[in-house]
């Protein structure tokens, strides 16, 4: 195994049915943030490689289109990245996004989570965030796992599976 690929298993892969790894996330609005602060409600808990890209920003900008529809569920939403809280701030700004913005520069809880992976572009590897979210249920147990997210109509079917939960 290389080291690229020992790193990229460290954190070990979270499935549906088990508890979901605690973290500490300090939020873009100044908040710091922890599991436990989310007991008895659905939090949606998304990991995605960079603020203001292309990809990331749809993301993003489709989780706050939704934003109301989680309200009404009582479902929270984090955007989880390795970027600054200064950056994220930015971002947040610059889209007019509703949804909370962690940052995790440390990679610790990118890597609890297991999206801390080794990627490929143009024949180069390297290590990255790769796009999934979890849906934790209020008491602290992952119930949906998307992996390699594709981020047309993801957001609408997070808010599915969040109402399934209801």
């Amino acid at each position: 195994m290389t080291t690229m690929e020992a790193a990229a298993v460290e954190g070990g892969v979270v499935e549906a049915g088990q508890p979901a790894p605690n973290f500490t996330l300090a939020l873009d609005d100044g908040h710091t943030v922890s599991l436990a602060d989310f007991r008895g409600k659905p939090l949606v808990l998304y990991f995605y490689p960079k603020d203001d890209t292309s990809g990331c920003t749809s993301e993003a900008k489709a989780f706050s289109e939704l934003k109301a529809e989680f309200d009404a569920l009582g479902a929270e939403i984090i955007g989880v990245s390795k970027d600054s809280i200064a950056s994220h701030a930015k971002f947040r700004q610059k889209y007019d996004l509703t949804v909370h913005l962690g940052s995790d520069p440390d990679l610790e809880t990118i890597r609890a989570y297991g999206v801390w992976v080794e990627k490929s572009m143009y024949g180069r590897k390297y290590m990255g965030i790769e796009r999934a979210t979890f849906l934790i249920g209020g008491d602290g147990v992952v119930r949906t796992v998307w992996r390699k997210v594709k981020v047309t109509g993801h957001a609408n079917a997070v808010l599915k599976a969040v109402k399934a939960l209801s």
